[in-house]
């Protein structure tokens, strides 16, 4: 499933990839993040709870930042097992464009799950990523504004 949008972020575009690229940051933005340790500059270990319709899981996985082109896009990938929720991994491509003062920062996300949460059909799945992105996206506005603001 494929999920895009789109974000004006009031920053200058070095804020906002300094952002991207902090764990302390993404951590309170990723919805249900419980633990984000950096590994390497492009690898991060992490723990998130969610719930899908019925279907609450843990999920323990890696992310990985490739196709680096900074400070302008970067290819944030991810895949984390739930037990006998199953697993879900994905990617998102994000790209940062300078509009003036502000940042807009596009994305285009795909996402697959597989076990239990595979059965819930996809038309919920795709709804609840969807939502999960969009949340994502707004979380990571507000702590680059709290950023800007405390500069």
């Amino acid at each position: 499933m494929d999920i895009v949008g789109e974000e004006r972020i009031a920053a200058p575009r070095p804020v906002v990839w300094a952002a991207l690229n902090d764990p302390e940051i993404l951590k309170q933005c990723i919805p249900g993040c419980q633990t984000l340790e950096q590994a390497s500059p492009t690898e991060l270990a992490a723990t998130v709870k969610i719930k899908i319709g019925p279907v609450s899981a843990s999920f323990s996985g890696e992310v990985t930042l490739t196709d680096i082109n900074a400070p302008e896009s970067y290819r944030i990938s991810g895949e984390g097992k739930g037990g006998i929720a199953g697993f879900a991994k994905g990617f998102a491509d994000v790209v940062l464009r300078e509009d003036g003062d502000d940042t807009i920062l596009t994305y285009k996300a795909e996402a697959q799950v597989g076990g239990k949460l595979a059965q819930l059909g996809s038309r919920l799945i795709g709804s609840t990523s969807q939502k999960l992105a969009q949340q994502f996206f707004a979380n990571f506005n507000a702590a680059v504004g709290e950023r800007v603001s405390d500069l």
